[in-house]
């Protein structure tokens, strides 16, 4: 179960990975955010200043997120 939700006023991408619920998140940089259930399960990816491109780098789920990103015209800057 994938989700992907884009708002272009905010210049921002969050891809739900799982519907499990919300425990805790995590920044990565000032640009992306990974959110955790309770046993750790990555279950949300938020990325900002998606109109600059993407770093997957470090990200959970990194090929389909590279992929989904990809097919939305989002640049993936590496993976």
């Amino acid at each position: 179960m994938i989700e992907y939700r884009h708002d272009g006023e905010a210049d921002a991408i969050y891809i739900r990975l799982s519907e499990k619920k919300y425990a805790y998140g995590e920044e990565l940089d000032p640009e992306r955010r990974i959110d955790y259930a309770a046993d750790g399960t990555p279950i949300g990816v938020e990325l900002l200043c998606v109109s600059t491109g993407v770093d997957v780098r470090d990200l959970p789920e990194q090929r389909i997120i590279a992929k989904l990103l990809s097919e939305h015209r989002v640049r993936v800057l590496a993976s």
